[in-house]
């Protein structure tokens, strides 16, 4: 289950949570003391996510009175296992319940399902029972008015990738890796029928790198890329891994956390708060987004994304994107021969947490080493 993240707070961190019933871990908002998360994952193997929804409100409840999808979320993870679970917690919620909203939720049982939900009602899909097997959602609800949708641009971008790996026979083995390097780090616009990822070259060599920044996947609103790895029906829920790039996925790094009973996160994907933190995983993201991909300044300059580092080598550095995934693979290699040996049975839960943590607090420094021409050129930070 992947969520691109959009929103104004673009500080996040990956938390720890003692539930009532079960742990969890997800993504909030970095001056958030708890209460609400933004997709998440608990010990009984639940998860859930949202995307906000346009076009199902059809009622008078104030502003005041919305908004309240994090903490719908929070509290879901803490007493829900599975979609059974979610759907009586709907059910028996006090009216309004305060969310436009579709949410998303896989479970340990095999189960996967989206919610539309409104303020008195919700109506649900079977992903299990959709004919491509995967199910995209923006910021529309099919069963909403239609118009009213949001986001359809970027719901076709998504599905044209996916109906691709699918057709190719890659989507049942795609790692969390290649979804938020296919997805979340890709400038094809299905509207306009381009794709800067793939055509990086000709893009560059005929044009300054600046592309106009409308409907690509990753925005300069996009606060985190998160993956969860669920688990199959019959599978120990402590195998399920939650994956996050926090920042702009083009100048982060994904890394891997374990849902597990006591916290196991590192110390850089947690902090409190993010920003401007160059020691955070977000913050540095933020920094490296602030200086190399996005500018601010008078006119429409905050309209166009520069794209001339994200997908071009220079004479100083690679491009970010070749970076971030010369890190991820280094932590990939190092976490799955921890979790490879746990999930064949090789070493318990306790082992793979001992080992984990071992390498864990090594990850930030994996993604600086990568991006150390970046955060070391001493030109101006703009317009390079």
């Amino acid at each position: 289950m992947w969520k691109n993240r959009d929103t104004d707070h673009l500080d996040n961190s990956i938390r720890h949570f003692k539930g009532e019933k079960y742990s969890f871990v997800g993504l909030v908002n970095s001056d958030s003391e708890g209460g609400e998360v933004w997709i998440g994952a608990n010990t009984a193997g639940f998860a859930v996510m949202n995307t906000a929804s346009y076009c199902l409100k059809n009622d008078n409840v104030p502003v005041s009175e919305m908004d309240r999808e994090g903490r719908l979320m929070y509290r879901a993870l803490e007493i829900c296992a599975t979609l059974e679970d979610f759907e009586t917690f709907l059910d028996t919620l006090s009216r309004p319940m305060g969310v436009e909203a579709n949410f998303g939720c896989i479970d340990a049982s095999g189960g996967a399902a989206w919610y539309e939900t409104d303020n008195t009602s919700y109506h649900k899909i079977d992903v299990n029972a959709c004919s491509e097997g995967f199910f995209v959602v923006t910021n529309f609800s099919v069963s909403g008015d239609a118009s009213r949708w949001k986001g359809v641009e970027r719901y076709r971008t998504a599905y044209g990738i996916f109906s691709e790996m699918e057709s190719a026979g890659t989507l049942s083995g795609l790692h969390p890796l290649d979804v938020v390097d296919s997805l979340s780090r890709s400038y094809r616009h299905e509207v306009l029928g381009i794709d800067l990822t793939r055509d990086a070259e000709e893009f560059l060599s005929h044009t300054n790198g600046y592309a106009v920044d409308q409907d690509f996947i990753p925005r300069r609103s996009t606060s985190a890329s998160v993956v969860i790895k669920g688990v199959r029906k019959g599978d120990d829920p402590a195998q399920a891994v939650l994956w996050a790039a926090l920042g702009y996925p083009s100048v982060s790094v994904t890394v891997p956390v374990p849902v597990s009973v006591e916290p196991h996160v590192p110390s850089a994907l947690s902090r409190f708060p993010a920003s401007e933190d160059l020691s955070s995983f977000c913050g540095l993201a933020g920094y490296l987004k602030g200086g190399y991909v996005f500018m601010d300044g008078v006119s429409n300059s905050s309209h166009y994304v520069c794209l001339s580092h994200v997908l071009g080598d220079s004479e100083w550095a690679r491009s970010t994107l070749s970076c971030c995934r010369d890190a991820e693979r280094k932590i990939r290699t190092e976490f799955e021969d921890i979790y490879n040996d746990f999930i064949s049975g090789k070493i318990s839960e306790e082992e793979y947490l001992r080992r984990y943590d071992s390498i864990s607090e090594g990850f930030f420094g994996i993604y600086r080493e990568s991006f150390e021409d970046y955060i070391h050129w001493k030109g101006p930070l703009h317009i390079r």
